[in-house]
C-alpha cells in the first residue's frame, strides 16, 4: 500500500461525519430501498506499514433514515434494531489486504476485515476499500478519501423480521448491500 499511496502519512485519522456517509441498500418487494445512518464517528490509523492499518467506527442506530418516517420508526423499533436496547453498531477493522480485484481500478483497492457488531451480536465482514488521494484542505489540514463498499446478512445479526407474500416470496431481503463514502483529517502524524 505504501508504494501504491505514498502521500497516505501513517497516524490518526478522524473521519469527518460533514463530508462522509454511510448508506445501506436492500431489497423490498420489487425495489431496493436506499437508507443512511447520518449519526456516526470512527477513525483510521495507519500504521508505518499500511497493511497493518485499522479503522473503528461507531453508528448511532436511531439516526437510520430511509426518507419514509413511519418506515424509520418501525425499523427503531424492537422488532427489527430495538435502538432502546442497542443503540449503536460498531466496526473494528483489523486485517488491510491488497485487493486482487479492480487491478485495472484507477485507484488503488485493498480489502478491510474486521468485526462488525449490531444488536450485541457480532461477525466478521470484509469490506472493499478504494482509495482516492490525499489532499490539503482550505483548512490547513490533510485530508484523504476512501469508498468502501461490502454486504452483510441481516439474519446473521438476529435481524429476522419480515412477512411472507404469495408463493416463497418475502417482503425484505436478506442481503444487505453497504456503501461508506469517507473523508478523513489528519489529527496525528506518527511520532506526533
Amino acid at each position: 500500500m505504501s508504494a501504491a499511496a505514498p502521500d497516505l502519512a501513517a497516524g490518526r485519522w478522524s473521519i469527518d461525519p460533514a463530508h462522509s456517509e454511510v448508506t445501506f441498500t436492500i431489497r423490498h418487494l420489487m425495489t431496493t430501498v436506499r437508507g443512511s445512518f447520518p449519526d456516526f464517528e470512527g477513525e483510521i490509523r495507519i500504521a508505518a506499514d499500511p497493511l497493518e492499518s485499522s479503522a473503528r467506527a461507531r453508528i448511532a442506530m436511531a439516526s437510520i433514515d430511509t426518507r419514509n418516517a413511519e418506515r424509520d420508526a418501525h425499523v427503531r423499533s424492537a422488532e427489527i434494531l430495538d435502538v432502546g436496547r442497542y443503540p449503536s453498531m460498531t466496526f473494528d477493522g483489523t486485517n488491510v489486504e491488497r485487493a486482487t480485484i479492480g487491478r485495472r481500478a484507477r485507484h488503488p483497492r485493498y480489502h478491510l476485515d474486521g468485526e462488525l457488531t449490531i444488536r450485541d451480536v457480532t461477525r466478521p465482514v470484509r469490506l472493499l476499500v478504494e482509495f482516492h488521494g490525499v489532499g490539503s484542505d482550505p483548512w490547513g489540514g490533510t485530508r484523504a478519501g476512501f469508498t468502501a463498499t461490502g454486504t452483510l446478512s441481516r439474519s446473521d445479526f438476529g435481524i429476522e423480521f419480515n412477512v411472507p407474500l404469495q408463493g416463497d416470496k418475502v417482503m425484505l431481503g436478506d442481503t444487505i448491500a453497504l456503501q461508506l463514502e469517507i473523508q478523513a483529517v489528519l489529527d496525528a502524524p506518527a511520532g506526533a
